[in-house]
C-alpha cells in the first residue's frame, strides 16, 4: 500500500503524522510511505532523517494526495484540503465529525472512508488512540489556566498554589476522565485548591481513593456545577461523550457570576464544547473574554508542544496503521471490532450512528 503523510495545515499545528519508526515499520513491511516536504520540521525530523527510514520526500501535498491509498495524518482536514481528497482513500486521523457539519458533509462527497482516532475502541472499551492526546491537553489545561490567572496575561493575579497566609486558587475540573484527571494532578501538584467532577459515582469514589483528601469530588449535576463555579478562580471542561457533541454544563449565566480575570480552558472544544460561552480560537490568537472572563478554547490544543504530542500519539497509532497498510482496511476492521468502531464515513455513508444522530444525517451501519 502507498501511505501519505503531509504536512498540516492548521494554525500552528506542528505535529506530524507519522516518525521514523513508523516509517521503518511501513516499509519493512513492503509498503511505500510518501513525506511531504518538511512535515515533520516541526518535531525535528528532517527530509533526509525520513529519507534514511525508507520514506521518499515530496514537493507537496497535492501529490501525496494524488498517489497515497491511505491518509496518515493528525488533525481533520481543513477546506483547502477536501478537493484533494480521492474516492475510495482511506484517510485515518482526528476527525472529531459530531461538530463539524461541513467536514463531514466533505468528506461524504468526496466518498473516501474516514477512520477516526477518536473512536477506535481498546476490547475494554477505553479509546486508545484518544488517551495520550487526552493526556496532554490535560496538563496543559492546568498550565494554561494558571498563566493567563497571572495579570499580565489579563488574569485576577492569583497563583494557584497560593502562599503561606494566603488563600489557594479554586480550580474546577468538569470531567473525571483522562482530561480531567491529568488536569487534576497537574493543579493538585502545584497547591490548588480542587473541585472534580463527574456523573459516575464508581469514578468519583475511585479518585477519591487516588487523590485522597488533596480534592473533594462531586456529582455533576446544576446546582453543584453552579455552584462550583462561581466560586472559583479556574474551570476546566474536560468532558468526554465518544463520538458526540459535548453537553453544555456551564451556562453563560454561570460564567456571569464569576470574579473578573477568572479563566476557562474548555477542552472539550473540538466536541463543541461543554462550556456554552466557548467557541474555538487558535493557538495564535488563544482567548478572548466573555463577563470579564478569560476563555482559551484551542481544539488542537497538544499542537503546542509538538514533539511530545507526536511522539504520544504515533505510540498508539502505528499498529493500526500497520495492520490496515498490511490488511487493507475491509479485512483490517473485520479482524478488530475495535478498529471497526473507528470508521465514521465509508464510501458516501455516515456509518457511526451518534455523528449520524447529532449532525441529523442519515445512518447507515457499516457494511463490509
Amino acid at each position: 500500500m502507498i501511505v501519505g503523510v503531509p504536512k498540516e495545515i492548521k494554525n500552528k499545528e506542528n505535529r506530524v503524522g507519522m516518525v521514523l519508526a513508523g516509517v521503518k515499520a511501513l516499509t519493512h513491511s513492503g509498503h511505500t510511505v510518501l513525506i511531504e516536504q518538511n512535515a515533520g520540521a516541526g518535531v525535528g525530523i528532517s527530509n533526509e532523517a525520513y529519507e534514511r527510514a525508507g520514506a521518499r520526500i515530496m514537493p507537496s501535498a497535492k501529490e501525496i494526495y494524488g498517489k497515497a491509498e491511505m491518509i496518515v495524518k493528525v488533525k481533520e482536514p481543513l477546506p483547502e484540503e477536501f478537493a484533494l481528497l480521492r474516492e475510495g482513500q482511506i484517510l485515518y486521523t482526528y476527525l472529531h465529525l459530531a461538530a463539524d457539519e461541513r467536514l463531514t458533509k466533505a468528506l461524504m462527497e468526496r466518498k473516501i472512508v474516514g477512520i477516526a482516532y477518536e473512536t477506535i475502541e481498546a476490547r475494554n472499551g477505553t479509546l486508545p488512540l484518544l488517551a495520550p492526546m487526552s493526556a496532554v491537553a490535560g496538563r496543559m489545561a492546568t498550565q494554561i489556566g494558571a498563566t493567563y490567572l497571572q495579570a499580565d496575561h489579563g488574569g485576577k493575579g492569583v497563583l494557584l498554589g497560593g502562599v503561606a497566609g494566603v488563600n489557594r486558587a479554586n480550580v474546577v475540573v468538569i470531567g473525571g476522565g483522562i482530561v480531567g484527571v491529568n488536569a487534576t494532578k497537574m493543579a493538585v501538584g502545584l497547591g490548588a485548591k480542587v473541585t472534580l467532577m463527574d456523573v459516575n459515582v464508581q469514578r468519583l469514589e475511585y479518585l477519591s481513593d487516588v487523590f485522597g483528601n488533596e480534592i473533594t469530588t462531586l456529582y455533576s449535576n446544576s446546582e453543584n456545577i453552579e455552584k462550583a463555579v462561581h466560586r472559583a478562580d479556574l474551570v476546566i471542561g474536560a468532558v468526554l461523550v465518544p463520538g458526540a457533541k459535548a453537553p453544555k454544563l456551564v451556562t453563560r449565566d454561570m460564567i456571569s457570576h464569576m470574579e473578573p480575570g477568572g479563566v476557562v480552558v474548555d477542552v472539550a472544544v473540538d466536541q463543541g464544547g461543554s462550556v456554552e460561552t466557548c467557541r474555538p480560537t487558535s493557538h495564535e490568537h488563544p482567548t478572548y473574554t466573555v463577563d470579564g472572563v478569560i476563555h482559551y478554547a484551542v481544539p488542537n490544543m497538544p499542537g503546542a508542544v509538538p514533539r511530545t504530542s507526536t511522539y504520544a500519539l504515533t505510540n498508539v497509532t502505528l499498529g493500526y496503521a500497520v495492520m490496515i497498510a498490511n490488511l487493507g482496511w475491509k479485512e483490517a476492521v473485520s479482524k478488530d471490532e475495535g478498529l471497526r468502531k473507528g470508521v465514521n464515513i465509508s464510501m458516501g455513508k455516515c456509518v457511526y450512528q451518534q455523528v449520524a444522530q447529532d449532525l441529523g444525517l442519515p445512518y447507515e451501519p457499516l457494511k463490509i
